[in-house]
């Protein structure tokens, strides 16, 4: 246990979060999703709010990259 004196009436409902932000070579966060090639690979860099839901729009989107790039049929 991390902190054994936390109790269950320690713990209160909030909407405060944690995501993990991309970082470009500035040091400025990336607010777009970022998709990158590299060798025979794609690769989702960043991928922000509202990825969840659009995750079935990417995937589509990243099919798409992958047929033309690697000459999928």
């Amino acid at each position: 246990m991390l902190i054994p004196s936390l109790t269950m009436e320690d713990i209160r409902p909030g909407r405060a979060g944690v995501r993990a932000m991309a970082l470009g070579p500035d040091g400025e966060m990336i607010e777009d999703f970022k998709i990158e090639y590299k060798n025979n690979s794609i690769h989702v860099l960043n991928a922000p709010s509202p990825a969840a839901t659009a995750c079935l729009a990417i995937g589509e989107d990243i099919t798409a990259m992958a047929e033309k790039r690697f000459n999928l049929h």
